[in-house]
């Protein structure tokens, strides 16, 4: 399990674009018949996937945790990217299609993931932060996440939201996570962009129809870098960083939050004007 740590902001503002995409930019997500994580030592959120395509495959433990199982002191959020598929939570079976998403509390010991299809698997993206309270497992499907539409074709942000693992939606320990997907002939996502010094982000994209790219701008306002990302990459996003991307076609993106509180709108506005 590849571990991530910390940087500054001064540290930051001095990095390459090589040194860049080494600290933020996880990329190595979404293998087949493998599940992959990175630990990351912002809030100690773990970022990973599961592509079961011939057979099942069970969540593993890891060493570094010194923890008796995977979920001992942790929680874990999935969302489905790919095909049809099952997820079994110590011996209850979930179905769990493309953009539902399943939530797994303290507790619990056994999680086997599994594809309906193996001509198109299901592809989950999981998202794992430190709890300390136990809440039930809990699925949700997409038509339940209360979609909401925000932005405008005029701005190039038309898009819509779902939550999952909120304070109104699922209950969870600390995490927060749900998807954003952007209308066709949109493709800014958080903008204006906001920061956060109370909790740690993770932004995951995919539906990046092949031959796009998704430039996700980080780093404090007044000291801004990018990235260029590929579909199904993860970028991590420090406390003190700004998370907005721009596609060169429309895109979808996974996003997740762990850390001070839950509550969805606890943010830092930062004004276009204001960015460098």
């Amino acid at each position: 399990m590849e571990q991530r740590y910390h940087n500054s902001p001064k540290e930051v503002s001095t990095m390459t674009t090589a040194e860049m995409r080494g600290n933020f930019l996880v990329d190595s997500l979404m293998k087949p018949n493998e599940i992959t994580f990175v630990y990351s030592h912002y809030d100690r959120v773990m970022v990973g996937s599961a592509i079961p395509v011939n057979q099942a495959i069970a969540l593993p433990n890891y060493p570094e945790l010194r923890a008796e199982y995977f979920l001992e002191r942790r929680e874990l959020g999935i969302i489905n990217v790919g095909g049809p598929g099952e997820i079994t939570v110590d011996g209850t079976i979930f179905a769990v299609n493309k953009l539902d998403c399943l939530y797994a509390g303290k507790g619990s010991q056994s999680i086997v993931f599994k594809s309906l299809e193996a001509n198109n698997p299901a592809k989950y993206y999981l998202l794992s932060s430190p709890a300390h309270q136990q809440y039930p497992v809990r699925l949700l499907k997409k038509e339940e996440a209360t979609p909401v539409s925000i932005g405008s074709a005029e701005t190039s942000n038309a898009r819509t939201i779902y939550k999952y693992i909120h304070l109104e939606g699922i209950r969870s320990c600390q995490l927060v996570m749900g998807l954003t997907v952007l209308s066709t002939g949109s493709v800014w996502n958080t903008m204006p962009s906001h920061t956060h010094d109370r909790r740690m982000e993770m932004y995951f994209y995919f539906d990046v129809q092949p031959g796009q790219v998704v430039m996700h701008l980080m780093g404090q306002p007044q000291e801004t870098r990018h990235l260029v990302m590929q579909n199904h990459e993860a970028v991590i996003s420090p406390p003190w960083s700004i998370h907005s991307g721009c596609g060169t076609a429309n895109y979808s993106f996974i996003w997740g939050m762990a850390g001070e509180n839950q509550v969805y709108t606890d943010m830092d506005p930062v004004a276009i004007d204001e960015l460098r």
